[in-house]
């Protein structure tokens, strides 16, 4: 499992560029950033590597953040490996409440980020289908 970090922020000219000189000025390297819009407010996920100082820099600001667990499962870098994961999860009777997709820089493989109610149990799932799941990206 991996720990996300989750910001909300205003939908605002330049309120990415905030929060990334935030982080920035913390010393805190974005693995991987994932947005999500309305009209008035952004959902901003992201995987850091220090999900605790990010959040803890992020909320001085003013900012509303939440960390929570998702799965990070290596999915192979050829065709319809995303949908070779779907399949295995469908058959699983797994749900999902979001999924995206990122890259490692260890193996150089894109890898599926999971968020579901039952991530030990879906993580313990995958493992045992041959899917490598990993703790970091970098």
């Amino acid at each position: 499992m991996i720990r996300q970090l989750s910001i909300f922020a205003e939908n605002k000219k330049g309120a990415m560029n905030r929060i990334t000189q935030i982080l920035a000025d913390a010393g805190v390297n974005m693995n991987t950033l994932v947005t999500n819009d309305s009209a008035e407010f952004g959902i901003i996920r992201m995987l850091v590597t220090d999900t605790p100082l990010a959040a803890a820099h992020l909320q001085e600001k003013g900012y509303l953040c939440h960390t929570d667990w998702v799965v990070a499962a290596e999915i192979g870098d050829e065709c319809g490996s995303l949908n070779r994961l779907l399949e295995t999860l469908n058959r699983g009777n797994v749900n999902l409440d979001y999924l995206y997709v990122t890259y490692s820089t260890l193996s150089r493989q894109p890898v599926a980020i999971l968020r579901t109610p039952d991530i030990m149990e879906v993580e313990a799932f995958l493992s045992g289908k041959g899917y490598r799941m990993l703790e970091k990206l970098d």
